[in-house]
């Protein structure tokens, strides 16, 4: 699971800073930056404030963080047929109209 580069990338998207991120959800520009970079995995406390701060539902922060080898091998064909409509909608949804996720 790559979380940190999952909240990475949706900042982004959304257009925010690390500091005003951070800012919202009570943590330091460095614990993010760390988050991000996946030096510090963050309680589920920090990526519920993250996933609010980020106006994106916890389930779908999740989502987008699922790697390829956190799926077991006899249901990556199933997660590769619904992997582009789950995050079509939810680039639909929950993020800016001109990004769209691969």
């Amino acid at each position: 699971m790559d979380l940190g580069n999952a909240i990475k990338r949706i900042r982004k998207e959304k257009g925010l800073t690390q500091i005003f991120l951070a800012e919202a959800c009570g943590i330091t520009q460095t614990y993010l930056s760390q988050i991000e970079g996946n030096v510090k995995e963050p309680n589920i406390s920090t990526v519920k404030k993250i996933a609010n701060s980020l106006e994106i539902p916890l389930p779908v922060l999740f989502f987008l963080a699922i790697d390829k080898e956190d799926i077991t091998p006899e249901k990556q064909e199933a997660f590769k047929m619904i992997e582009l409509s789950v995050k079509s909608l939810i680039s639909k949804f929950f993020l800016p109209n001109d990004n769209q996720h691969d």
